[in-house]
């Protein structure tokens, strides 16, 4: 086996602690951009409006219900988008605006834990809706025209269809309504806050506020006494559901990127593959289709629901992927408050005050008045006031009270997402892009992907990676402050580790340093890498992204260096530098073939390989531990079995692990529908690794960071206490009472089943399953590191919505966590799969163009009548990828009956 170690080649740069401020250019990219998507039509008179005012556009469906939208500008191009999102999500979308407007409590009631009450007046105090009203003028020609084209074939939909034949999720209801323009840009500042802002919108925003004031809402308005809200259950739940999140890093969100260089394909030319994993539910469904403006944009891809252009995207000469992150988005400040004054701080010695605004929320309770509630916020100059102490269980006072040095202090936090009017011009230049300068030129210009990293290849051969995500620009005095805490500070260095970058509000030596990006890195400091065989992310830091060429000596901000990666970045990476080794089981094909260079069908094929890093790591030595223990008494232990529900160990306290390792010696090795004993390891390893984090011998080298940590102990191998054997006997313990047998095929365990019927806010004992099981190939990422990424998701409700779903019961360990990845504890149901690998495709740059094979996992339409519900779904569980369409002949050869529909305003 191949290991790299850190060498000469490594790309290091000046220290962060030694940089100056870098300028660069505007925040809000403009219409200046020269590139034209690949497109070699002439272009119209005015790309972007009607000349006529008259919005038109073509909508042509082929394979699977692909739109593929074509236009003579780019306002009706957006306008075919947003009629075709509505045609296949409508309700979707439509609840999407009511949150954007805080609206849901209005609609739908106080909600589960009063969830729609405080998030409401959360979205009103982070300037959600108000916000996007105020900048709605200031927005370039291009975000005006695709914002207004994509509200006005969204408007078409609604007025054109009944509300009684809409989805049942939102049939007839009167929230699905037309929108305004500024509606769908306040929906954009939601997407933007997702890793920042959004973190603090369910707690911790609304429960901050000044000793003696209550944070409960003051009813000011009701239709009667009967009917009146108990404001009080409001606080409390606000501050159950802050203290929740413990972890700032965590979104929930993970993707695998590839950028293959031509030295290592076999055209000679670039070649991407790209693998979001994102929910297979709710607002973060990935769209694809197909907008071609001729002359002007010509772009295939998918983008989050709502979005006026796709994001994940190819043209006729470069593609690009996002993975998330691990920078940071956000910082906290703590303020230093004015002795007998908690609404003023001292700043550098000169006073500032807490500012405050009031709102008031509608609450539907039965009547046909509504109670009207009111709340008031506070404000630093650097954003919303926050409950520090409630985000951090307790880690950081309460406003008024002293820190450690006895202080009296509040906290408040900046969001570097807060603002996201310029969204969709940083993807619109990416995707009018036409080689890797004019891609770079977006993020020198202070383009920003949020909080992703930018993976990229092209028809040159050139494989690219950038953070491109919007992290705060510090100066080298702030950022070796932070160094210093972190050293000598262990609730601080926690706190960080957390994702918390608290940050002192009494001096402006730790405010952001502005520049020309508002306060932003500039792309010049960065993360990147060019390369001409490969560049990789799947959600480890930057560092590692090829381990010829480390990169190192950047902010802290951006994530860690020297560090551990996570096992689906050290899959990947063997896989890379392994392109002919199959892994654990001889007949899965090699990542690049017989050849060792890759192709389009080769790169959808890594994904579908199914392979995972612990099972490679670890399953050999299980195996002959097995073998030594023999039908000898392993111990259960029951501290390893989960607390809820309570699973008692058999009452001698020992148990036979035969059978088990029976299931995994026949066990290829891969999550397959047909693998047996894959969903035993999944059961063993997750017990294993959280129980024992400290049992592998070999520690982690920053010059082999793929092969290290690993080596599980040699204690008591093969022996009763062997802390491997105990954890499989547990693993045993939790499939007896899930009613799984060990060796179960996994497609008979795990599948994908979409379920719903139900409207926001009505009764979820009516949620209906909505397809039969769909057997479902992969592993989780989290777990086994599986690289093809997917898993089970703990909620009542559609990812960033209250559109009720089923929700399996899970085995919980004593400190929360689930058990086995999620197994349901109903007996006989398994894994219910409702995230991971979503949008994918594996694409080459040719001399005939790009070519590339993918699928939408879930496919295209949340409706459960339309044809395109889940006809990708079973074309993902038989592996059967589609070509993705790109040219005129392609698309026409393969249009739909009745698949072509010309629409105007």
């Amino acid at each position: 086996m191949k290991h790299f170690k850190k060498g000469s080649g490594a790309a290091r740069r000046t220290p962060w602690r030694a940089l100056g401020v870098a300028v660069a250019g505007s925040i809000l990219l403009g219409g200046c951009f020269d590139g034209d998507g690949g497109s070699g039509d002439d272009a119209s008179a005015d790309p972007l409006t009607p000349s006529d005012g008259q919005l038109t556009a073509d909508i042509r469906r082929t394979t699977n219900g692909v739109p593929h939208i074509k236009a003579d500008d780019l306002s009706s191009a957006a306008f075919g988008a947003g009629y075709a999102q509505a045609q296949d999500n409508i309700c979707l979308l439509a609840e999407a605006i009511v949150k954007a407007r805080s609206e849901r409590a209005k609609y739908f009631g106080p909600g589960a834990g009063s969830i729609n009450i405080i998030t409401d007046f959360s979205y009103k105090a982070q300037d959600i809706l108000s916000g996007a009203e105020a900048d709605y003028d200031s927005l370039s020609d291009e975000s005006r025209a695709m914002i207004d084209g994509f509200t006005a074939g969204y408007n078409k939909y609604v007025a054109e269809t009944p509300g009684s034949d809409l989805p049942a999720e939102c049939r007839d209801q009167p929230w699905v309504k037309v929108i305004e323009p500024t509606d769908l840009l306040a929906h954009y500042r939601i997407v933007g806050q997702y890793a920042s802002g959004a973190l603090f919108a369910t707690g911790a925003v609304y429960i901050a506020v000044p000793p003696g004031e209550s944070p409960n809402p003051v009813p000011v308005a009701s239709a009667t006494s009967e009917k009146r809200l108990e404001p009080g259950l409001v606080t409390e739940d606000a501050r159950l559901l802050a203290s929740k999140r413990t972890n700032f890093n965590e979104t929930g969100l993970a993707s695998n990127a590839w950028g293959i260089g031509g030295d290592m394909t076999e055209q000679g030319r670039g070649a991407l593959l790209a693998n979001p994993h994102f929910p297979y539910t709710g607002h973060r469904r990935l769209y694809q289709m197909q907008m071609t403006v001729p002359g002007y944009l010509n772009i295939n891809g998918a983008g989050l629901l709502g979005t006026a252009i796709p994001l994940i995207n190819f043209n006729e000469n470069l593609a690009w992927s996002h993975t998330v992150t691990t920078s940071r988005r956000f910082t906290f400040y703590e303020l230093t408050l004015k002795t007998g004054d908690n609404l003023t701080y001292i700043k550098d010695g000169e006073e500032k005050p807490i500012t405050s605004k009031t709102f008031q929320i509608e609450v539907a309770n039965g009547t046909a008045s509504p109670t009207v509630l009111e709340r008031t916020f506070y404000f630093s100059e650097y954003g919303p006031m926050v409950s520090a102490n409630a985000a951090t269980g307790g880690g950081l006072p309460v406003w008024g009270d002293p820190n450690s040095q006895g202080t009296t202090v509040a906290y408040t936090y900046r969001d570097a997402n807060a603002n996201t009017s310029g969204l969709l011009d940083t993807w619109l230049q990416m995707s009018r892009a036409s080689n890797l300068t004019e891609f770079q030129d977006v993020f020198r210009n202070c383009g920003s992907t949020l909080w992703t990293n930018s993976t990229y290849a092209d028809d040159q051969g050139n494989a690219f990676y950038i953070d491109s995500s919007s992290v705060p620009n510090l100066s080298p005095a702030a950022l070796s402050t932070i160094d210093f805490k972190r050293r000598f500070s262990a609730s601080y260095n926690t706190l960080f580790e957390n994702g918390l970058t608290l940050l002192d509000g009494s001096t402006s030596r730790d405010d952001w340093v502005e520049g020309d990006c508002n306060g932003l890195v500039p792309y010049e400091n960065k993360p990147k890498l060019l390369r001409s065989d490969w560049v990789q992310n799947s959600n480890s830091s930057y560092w590692a992204t090829n381990p010829d060429a480390f990169l190192t000596d950047y902010s802290p901000l951006f994530g860690a260096e020297d560090s551990v990666i996570n096992p689906r970045t050290r899959l990947g990476i063997k896989m890379l530098q392994n392109p002919l080794d199959t892994g654990l089981d001889a007949n899965t094909p090699a990542p690049a073939g017989q050849d060792g260079k890759f192709s389009a069908q080769d790169l959808i094929g890594v994904i579908w390989n199914n392979r995972a890093w612990y099972a490679e790591e670890f399953l050999e030595e299980l195996r002959d531990r097995c073998d030594l223990i023999g039908s000898g008494d392993v111990t259960v232990d029951d501290a390893l079995l989960p607390a809820t529900p309570n699973l008692d160990p058999p009452g001698t306290g020992v148990r036979s692990v035969a059978d088990g390792c029976t299931a995994l010696q026949n066990w290829n090795g891969t999550y397959e529908l047909d693998s047996t004993g894959a969903h035993t390891f999944r059961a063993f390893v997750d017990i294993y690794l959280r129980n024992f984090p400290d049992d592998l011998q070999t520690e982690f080298d920053a010059d082999d960071p793929v092969y290290t940590p690993a080596d599980p102990s040699t204690d008591n191998r093969g022996l009763a206490d062997d802390a491997m054997l105990k954890s499989l006997a547990a693993a045993l313990v939790v499939l007896d009472d899930a009613g799984i047998a060990y060796d179960a095929p996994l497609g008979d365990v795990q599948y994908f089943q979409p379920s719903g019927g139900v409207p926001p806010g009505g009764d979820a004992s009516g949620v209906v399953t909505q397809s039969v099981r769909i057997p479902w190939h992969g592993g989780d990422g989290n777990v086994e590191g599986a690289f093809n990424a997917i898993g089970v998701v703990d909620s009542s409700f559609a990812e960033d919505t209250i559109i009720p779903r089923y929700n399996t019961p899970e085995y919980e360990a004593a400190d929360g966590s689930r058990v086995a990845g999620g197994i349901s504890s109903n007996s006989g149901e398994g894994w219910k799969i409702s995230r991971g690998t979503s949008w994918h495709f594996g694409l080459e740059f040719t001399d005939n163009g790009p070519e590339a094979y993918g699928l939408v996992s879930y496919s295209e339409s949340s409706d459960a009548n339309s044809p395109y519900f889940t006809d990708q779904s079973e074309r993902y569980s038989n592996k059967d990828f589609r070509k993705l369409l790109f040219t005129e002949a392609d698309i026409e050869a393969n249009l739909l009956p009745q698949g072509e529909t010309t629409i105007t305003e």
